[in-house]
């Protein structure tokens, strides 16, 4: 699905480089821009098409077609002002769809009014998500869907063990849906209501976050 979508990346910190090389193995189109050629020529070895350019210039922006591409991140994260410019004139350019990287709520905040589409906030998410796992015994990992809904990968309770999904009444005790089992290296996806669960699967679940807290309480 992800082949046939173009991304344009603008800034190359360590966020902005990451973000290029997972977009890159999944097969993607990826267009950086930066300032720094260094940075350039390292990132283009990975196969991304690179471009020298400010990125708070309107003209710049323009010449490589920013309203071309089907989602634009804005990944400067030092440079508040530069990272404003960059979305305000990435959607007054007619981006389909910018995601903005912003350090705290101030900038996310002003993000959002000049039209960003979406903001992270990456080093603070990434905190939360994994004070959420160090605070359970039983969860593996932790991805917030929204302020309500959460997808977890956790380690089955005692009382599941060598249960099928069904027999484990999983579903209507919890409103919890489990989406995929991982077993011995490998990804069960969508697995059958006769399933059983084993003592070291994980069980990557979704649910309510409020449920998933009592769960592991």
């Amino acid at each position: 699905m992800g082949r046939n979508r173009q991304f344009a990346v603008i800034g190359l910190g360590r966020f902005g480089q990451s973000l290029v090389k997972t977009l890159l193995e999944q097969g993607c189109d990826v267009l950086c821009c930066d300032k720094n050629m260094d940075t350039l020529n390292e990132i283009a070895k990975y196969g991304a098409h690179c471009v020298q350019a400010d990125a708070t210039d309107e003209n710049a922006l323009e010449q490589f077609g920013i309203n071309n591409f089907d989602v634009v991140v804005v990944a400067i994260g030092e440079d508040m002002e530069g990272s404003i410019l960059a979305t305000m004139m990435a959607k007054e350019l007619g981006a389909k769809f910018v995601i903005a990287k912003a350090k705290n709520d101030l900038q996310k905040s002003i993000l959002q009014k000049v039209g960003a589409d979406r903001v992270v906030l990456p080093e603070r998410d990434m905190g939360a998500r994994i004070a959420k796992t160090l605070l359970s015994t039983s969860v593996v990992d932790y991805i917030n869907l929204s302020d309500k809904f959460a997808i977890v990968e956790i380690q089955p309770h005692d009382n599941w063990i060598n249960k099928s999904i069904l027999e484990s009444n999983i579903r209507a005790k919890y409103g919890l849906n489990i989406v995929a089992i991982k077993r011995n290296g490998e990804i069960f996806v969508s697995p059958l209501p006769t399933e059983h669960i084993r003592e070291n699967d994980i069980l990557v679940v979704v649910g309510e976050s409020d449920v998933i807290q009592k769960i592991n309480n």
